[in-house]
């Protein structure tokens, strides 16, 4: 095999997320009474870090993110993740892939203990050999850091791993980091921004990742 770590992306790629955290972000904007901004394009705020999204789309001011984060944070577990739903195909393409020898990590930027609760509410925590996402102080909260994290925590090399992900933002971080992209059309992103970051193949849908693979 050429891989032997694959490292997933988990919004978009494994779990229909949208209307979740959506919803958990209007009602951050409504407790702090920002109006005005427009989320009916999830690719400008499913994949990058929350505080960015704070920042740079919802208009907060730096000294705000820190509370902001708390406030969504505290959203997203009481109402949120509850609207989170795997994609079908998953199940069986990850019990395959464990099958066939490969190790698995979640690689996300989420708070790695929300992404926890995510997978194992989803059904899906044992598949995986590690979960990997952000942590409170962002000191890991981008792909470029969160991806070595995840190659090291599965004691793997960055020269057999593959990160599948569906939005530029898992694209640029692969190749940051010198790993392989497998680009997961069927999600959130967008393909034009992909490409920019070359992917070494496309997955039109779960399915098609154990061919790639």
């Amino acid at each position: 095999m050429k891989y032997k770590y694959i490292l997933f992306d988990l919004d978009g790629t494994i779990s229909q997320s949208a209307e979740g955290i959506r919803w958990s972000l209007e009602k951050t904007l409504e407790k702090f009474g920002v109006e005005g901004v427009d989320l009916s394009d999830y690719t400008k705020y499913i994949g990058p870090p929350l505080k960015d999204t704070l920042l740079n789309l919802c208009g907060f001011r730096e000294e705000d993110c820190d509370e902001g984060y708390e406030v969504y944070k505290n959203n997203y577990a009481e109402k949120g993740k509850l609207m989170n739903k795997v994609y079908d195909g998953i199940p069986e393409v990850l019990k395959k892939l464990r099958q066939r020898g490969y190790k698995l990590a979640v690689c996300t930027s989420k708070l790695e203990q929300t992404a926890e609760i995510v997978i194992s509410e989803l059904g899906l925590d044992g598949y995986f050999d590690a979960i990997c996402g952000s942590n409170r102080d962002s000191t890991r909260k981008d792909k470029k850091d969160i991806i070595p994290y995840a190659v090291h925590t599965l004691d793997g090399n960055p020269d057999e791993a593959v990160m599948l992900g569906d939005t530029w933002y898992d694209a640029k971080g692969a190749f940051e980091c010198g790993v392989d992209f497998i680009a997961c059309s069927y999600g959130y992103g967008d393909d034009r921004l992909m490409k920019k970051y070359k992917p070494v193949s496309w997955a039109n849908s779960p399915e098609e990742i154990l061919d790639l693979l």
